[in-house]
């Protein structure tokens, strides 16, 4: 019988793990999952007979090549960095390879090993990276094909907390990893080309400089820049696009209240603070704040942001208890970013009954028979509950469909790729409709391109 061997077995592993073996009789295929902990695994897996939970340590070589040899096809559900040992075996032992992370530098250089074993090495075929890429092509490939040339592109996706789960001022919580949160935009700076005009966001910049997107039924959000959007004009073949922009979506007013965090310094992951162990949440934002014993701390940081007391912002930041003399850090030598990250996981934490929300929204400006014409796509999926998340749906699900379709033959062009082509999107994105992971499209009037001319008016744009 045929063995699909997961490598980890965290968060986004339940609805992967639960399709698997809900298929595994009429497929012919048994389970096993392997995780340094399996007790998740087992959870998850319960007493059904396909199934199987391991030991297994990464960086035991002799495990690791034993399990990957006798598997059909592996699953790497690893942090990013732990992807290329595994990659490395899968090679040697001529295994094909899913997993949900992007396409690293060294991942990528087993390109012509992988293709001369004619072996099928899926990458980026979670949620974002995934879902976002096999919906994105699935539409621009659609456009030209029917002769259009594409003008714009615009993409932002969002884990939040459902409608009937949100409770606090900010509209959030925490429905993935919360440092990713904490350090979001850091290391570098937002790039991307507007009506063939590249912009630069800085990081000090980037909370401050939000579009704002509506999605029927689910009212307005904020979506602000992504890292580096340029790179996927090669990805995605829009090389002389005019527009291209890719973003993370919040409800509106988180960015302008977490830019007090970016501002004050609150965010840095660089350096480690004194006495962070004996340290109560107010000595911590003091910390931030001049010195000035006549004034409160609250005064100081009013002051400092030009924040209003009857502002709805000054509310948000009391909510968080950060002016609290009593709650202690308890973090030995801890950064700035640890520290908030502590503050936030105690008010953000989803409950038990709360549901997580996904939010996925696609815009396309394009020109077809001498007319500009624009498509808005989004994509709204609900949790079921703390272990079926909308977050491990949307990215379980592909993994596991393009496992399987892979294992049988239907995905069979090889090398080290991510989801882009129409043998890859068009049978995953068909099966995940069935999961209630699907997009509704409406056309509505082009709006991305100034009818002026720039060089003779002299606009800047």
């Amino acid at each position: 019988m045929r063995n699909i061997l997961i490598i980890g077995a965290g968060r986004s592993a339940s609805s992967l793990i639960r399709y698997l073996l809900e298929k595994s009789d009429s497929e012919n295929f048994k389970l096993t999952i392997a995780d340094i902990s399996i007790e998740n695994a087992k959870k998850l897996l319960g007493n059904h007979k396909n199934g199987k939970a391991v030991v297994l340590d990464i960086f035991n070589e002799k495990e690791r090549k034993k399990m990957i040899s006798d598997a059909s096809i592996v699953i790497s559900m690893l942090p990013a960095r732990f992807h290329l040992e595994v990659a490395k075996d899968c090679v040697a032992f001529g295994k094909n390879l899913v997993t949900a992370s992007y396409i690293s530098k060294d991942l990528k250089a087993l390109d012509e090993e992988v293709k001369a074993k004619g072996l099928v090495f899926m990458n980026e075929i979670g949620l974002d990276p995934g879902v976002d890429h096999m919906s994105a092509m699935q539409v621009i490939d659609r456009i030209k094909d029917k002769g259009g040339k594409m003008l714009l592109f615009e993409s932002f996706t969002g884990g939040l907390v459902a409608p009937e789960s949100d409770n606090n001022l900010w509209n959030y919580k925490f429905t993935w990893n919360p440092r990713n949160v904490v350090v979001a935009g850091q290391g570098g700076v937002a790039k991307f080309i507007q009506e063939g005009r590249y912009k630069y966001i800085p990081y000090q910049k980037l909370f401050r400089r939000t579009e704002f997107l509506e999605v029927d039924g689910y009212g307005r959000f904020e979506a602000l820049a992504n890292r580096d959007s340029l790179k996927y004009r090669e990805i995605y073949g829009l090389d002389d696009i005019l527009t291209l922009y890719r973003g993370t979506i919040r409800r509106v007013g988180f960015s302008r209240a977490w830019n007090v965090f970016v501002q004050l310094g609150m965010t840095d992951d660089s350096y480690e603070m004194e006495g962070t162990e004996e340290m109560s949440y107010r000595e911590f934002t003091n910390s931030f704040l001049p010195y000035k014993p006549n004034d409160s701390v609250e005064l100081k940081l009013r002051h400092c942001q030009k924040i209003d007391q009857d502002d709805v912002l000054w509310d948000k930041l009391l909510e968080l208890d950060i002016f609290n003399p009593h709650k202690i850090v308890g973090l030995k030598d801890a950064t700035p970013a640890q520290i908030l990250q502590k503050i936030l996981m105690e008010k953000w934490t989803l409950e038990p009954e709360d549901k997580d929300m996904i939010v996925m929204y696609h815009k396309f400006g394009y020109k077809l028979n001498g007319e500009k014409k624009q498509i808005e796509s989004n994509m709204v999926v609900i949790g079921d509950d703390q272990t079926y998340t909308a977050m491990a749906k949307t990215v379980g699900l592909p993994v596991a469909i393009a496992t399987l379709k892979i294992l049988n033959g239907e995905i069979k062009t090889p090398g080290v790729q991510l989801p882009i082509t129409k043998e890859v999107y068009e049978p995953i994105l068909k099966e995940l409709q069935s999961y209630g992971i699907n997009f509704k499209e409406k056309r509505v009037k082009y709006l991305g391109y100034n009818p002026f001319n720039l060089e003779q008016h002299y606009f800047d744009s």
